[in-house]
This record gives structure tokens, sequence and C-alpha cells, in this order.
């Protein structure tokens, strides 16, 4: 009973948000305070700041420490509704491309129209994976999905905010896949919530922002009805899975403000690991 309640609510809280960002988006455009290569509010309220800032701030992590160059080719996993694709735009140089895939079809509907039109070196699809918040049609299951592209194709891969939002067997897949796709010595930055001894005594206290007060094994949840809404993973866990898919951990882990550190790089933890060489 407790986990269909908690369903409803999440169900209710994700309507009323949808429903306030549509009568702003019907303001904006009847005050004609619509932005060029700014989607709608309706379809950005999840981006968790402005779909400006959030996109220019992680560009900045992607070139220091994620080193990022303008003439890489890039995957964006995970892309959305564009948040750093847009402001990519004005940093890869001709030399430079862009692939970007995302599970829900109007976010990659919006970017074909927007981005890719003016910039044909930027290319989005759609993967129809099933997840339980936000696409629960999927055809596809995420611990067996194989990304569209070939082996060893990516100069840069990155992925902010899609493991927060996956559980274990589709982590190790995905990783899989980005060590497949990864050319050999490329770098992947990778976001996550870690829990170690300093994040979990904060979620324990219920001072970290989420609390994942719901425990599995290797990884905790704010919500046993849709786990998927948020998911912490044991550091340990994160880091084994890494070593499995010959992903090398490049040193230091940059630790995040979400459980109330005071010395931060980003909200959520990153890490950046290195392909390395198959022996």
């Amino acid at each position: 009973m407790k986990k269909i309640y908690q369903s409803i609510k999440d169900t209710v809280i994700y309507s009323n948000q949808y429903l306030q960002n549509s009568f702003a988006d019907i303001t904006d455009w009847l005050l004609d305070r619509q932005e060029e290569m700014t989607p709608p509010k309706r379809l950005t309220f999840n981006v968790g700041t402005s779909f400006k800032k959030a996109g220019t701030k992680l560009i900045q992590h992607l070139i220091e420490p994620g080193g990022m160059k303008q003439s890489d080719r890039v995957l964006d996993v995970g892309c959305g509704i564009g948040r750093v694709a847009v402001p990519l735009t004005k940093y890869l140089n001709e030399q430079g491309s862009y692939e970007g895939f995302d599970i829900v079809a109007k976010s990659i509907d919006w970017c074909r129209k927007n981005i890719t039109q003016k910039y044909p070196n930027f290319h989005f699809q759609v993967a129809d994976i099933y997840n339980k918040q936000y696409n629960p049609k999927g055809k596809y299951i995420s611990s067996r999905y194989r990304f569209p592209y070939d082996d060893k194709s990516f100069d840069f891969v990155f992925l902010t905010s899609v493991f927060t939002h996956m559980l274990p067997q589709d982590v190790d897949n995905y990783l899989s896949e980005i060590s497949r796709v990864l050319k050999t010595d490329k770098k992947c930055l990778l976001t996550f919530f870690l829990i170690n001894e300093e994040s979990l005594k904060a979620t324990e206290d219920r001072k970290s922002v989420p609390i994942f007060e719901f425990k599995s094994e290797g990884f905790r949840t704010i919500s046993e009805a849709t786990p998927e809404r948020a998911i912490a993973y044991d550091e340990e866990l994160v880091l084994k899975l890494c070593k499995k898919h010959k992903l090398d951990v490049v040193e230091p882990i940059h630790y995040g403000l979400w459980c109330g550190r005071k010395s931060f790089l980003s909200y959520q933890d990153i890490i950046i690991v290195r392909r390395s060489p198959v022996l």
C-alpha cells in the first residue's frame, strides 16, 4: 500500500510541475519572450536550474577537468532536451561533431528541429528504452541496449544525471557500451550520487538533498515505488564496474555539493575515466 501511495504521489507532483510550466510557456508566447535555441519550460523543468546556466556550467566541466577538445567526436548519452548540445554548438569546431541519444522522444524532436537544422554536425536519436519514471512504455531494456554506434568511434563521451536514474544491471551494461565506443586512451565524464562514509552520514542524518533513505544491495533510492526517480551508488561498486570494463579512473574524484560539502565542483559527484588498452 505504501508503494502504491508513493507512486500516485510521484505522478501528481510530476503532472503539477508540467502544468505549471505549460502555463509559463503560454505567458512567454503571449508576451513574446521566447528565446531562440531555448526549449519551452514544459520540456526543461527537470533540468534543475535555468536551461542556459545548466548547459554552460556543464560545458566548463567537460573541458576542465574532463579534457574535451574542440575537434573531438563527442557522444552525449542521455542528451535530454539539448542543455549541453546548445552551448556545444559554440565550442566544437568544423572538425568536431556531436551525437546524442535519449529515451524521451519529445526532447529529441525538439533538438532535431532546432539544433540539427542549423548545425548539421549535431545528430540526435531516440532510444526507446523502458524507464519507470521517464519512459514507462519503452520497447527495450537498458541492461541489454546496444548503443547505435561503431566500436572506438568517439574521442569523448559524457553522461550527466543518467546513472542517477538507472539500476545496477543497466549501469553495468552502459559502462560496457561506453568502453566499446570510446577510442583507446580517450576519456568519459560520468556523474553520480556516490555513497561513501561522508555522504552516508549526511543522508542518514537527513542533511543530503535528496535523502536516499531506502537501501538496496549496492545502492540507495529516494522512492521504493519508483527507484529510478533518484539513485545513489556505493562508491566501491562504481569503481569495481569501471575496472571491469577497462575504464581507468582519472584521479581525483570530484565530489559534489548534494550531501552538504563546503568544497565541491558541481552538485553531483563527477568521475572521469580513461579507456585503457585491451591487454
